[in-house]
């Protein structure tokens, strides 16, 4: 990655990223994914021509983020269709690849409806197939609608939260900028408007242990843009915050359920409890397809647990299996073991605000998300 004085100048925004897109080259169609695990030293392409390859992406975080596996889940569902395969379980096998990502589910869920009602109406199977592209292609517009709702929603909110004057100093965690969706983004998307709008003043980016989520995806997104941004270690927020340095926090979610628990990469909820104390503004940004009506509460809600290499090794290529030739160099004794949850949950009483395409829910009550699911155009249940 070239350095940070060579970032795009402010009021020139940079060309989009092509984070995932459907490709039908003469060998048979594909899903082709930006590759994250190599960001940000390289950009490439990964091409998935089977749904067992498409899994291996989203295992492997080389596509992730609640939003953006919606989409990928969607397009594997198509796939499937496309290679005349069994698109039940397809859509089953995509949904088990990350289990606390309501996304996922959905988007293979959806698609997977779309197809049956089409062969189920006496459609030919080539002409099914392309219901179900369809269905995913739709699915990816209205994720990257949604994120500019989002964007100026989030934005109006933070107008009123905080005073006039001086610009927005906002704390991120993990990435959740166009790598994780249709557009560009769901919490980052909304630091990325007030940048474009002259209220940032600074982006603080948590480096996301132990995959590096901040340091290599949000820091390289936000240095494609021009924003001001400075990475500091997970465990330096709290020094931050008793220094009067963080307005506001602004993560996303990889599930929320009923009662407005939030399921967000691990570090989240220490966050949380940090803005609790220090009288900071909490606020989870995404779309009404992370609501999950189904989870009941935190109890609810699986959290993957991943491998212990994660923790106790550093690999060359995140999601690399560890050991051997994957370039892992241990950073703990061997036969080690390690607690690694992907995610954690935070209780919707630290919650100050959910952001959605459809409008701001504060407090977070379990009447009011139900509410606004129920004036949602997105499905949001099974």
């Amino acid at each position: 990655m070239a350095d940070q004085d060579a970032q795009t100048p402010v009021g020139i925004e940079p060309p989009a990223l092509s984070v995932l897109r459907w490709d039908e080259p003469p060998e048979g169609p594909s899903v082709v994914l930006l590759d994250q695990t190599r960001l940000p030293a390289e950009e490439a392409e990964l091409v998935c021509a089977d749904v067992p390859a498409l899994v291996r992406a989203i295992r492997t975080l080389a596509v992730r983020g609640a939003p953006l596996l919606g989409i990928a889940g969607g397009y594997g569902v198509a796939l499937a269709a496309a290679r005349g395969e069994d698109v039940a379980q397809a859509a089953v096998r995509l949904e088990g690849a990350r289990p606390t990502a309501v996304n996922l589910g959905y988007g293979a869920r959806r698609v997977a409806r779309a197809h049956r009602a089409a062969v189920e109406s006496g459609t030919g199977p080539e002409a099914a197939a392309a219901v179900a592209l369809a269905e995913a292609r739709a699915l990816h517009q209205e994720d990257a609608a949604a994120s500019g709702r989002m964007a100026q929603y989030g934005l109006d909110l933070l107008a009123e939260l905080l005073p006039e004057g001086g610009g927005h100093r906002l704390l991120t965690h993990c990435n959740t900028g166009a790598l994780v969706s249709g557009g560009e983004g769901t919490a980052f998307a909304v630091a990325l408007k007030a940048h474009r709008e002259g209220s940032l003043r600074h982006l603080w980016v948590d480096e996301t242990r132990p995959l590096l989520q901040g340091a290599r995806l949000t820091a390289y997104e936000a240095w494609r843009n021009g924003m001001p941004y400075s990475l500091l270690a997970d465990s330096a927020a709290g020094s931050l915050f008793a220094a009067g340095e963080v307005d506001a926090v602004l993560i996303g979610a990889d599930r929320i359920a009923a009662d407005g628990s939030v399921a967000n990469k691990v570090g989240s909820y220490p966050l949380a409890v940090l803005a609790k104390y220090h009288h900071v503004p909490f606020v989870v940004v995404a779309p009404t397809t992370t609501v999950d009506l189904e989870s009941v509460d935190a109890a609810s809600i699986v959290v993957e647990q991943r491998a212990a290499a994660e923790v106790t090794e550093f690999t060359s290529v995140v999601g690399a299996p560890s050991g051997g030739g994957a370039g892992g160099t241990a950073v703990a004794p061997l036969g080690t073991q390690a607690y690694n949850p992907a995610f954690d949950i935070t209780p919707p009483e630290l919650v100050t605000a959910i952001v959605t395409e459809e409008g701001v829910i504060s407090p977070v009550t379990g009447v009011g998300l139900a509410e606004l699911c129920a004036r949602s155009s997105q499905v949001t249940i099974s």
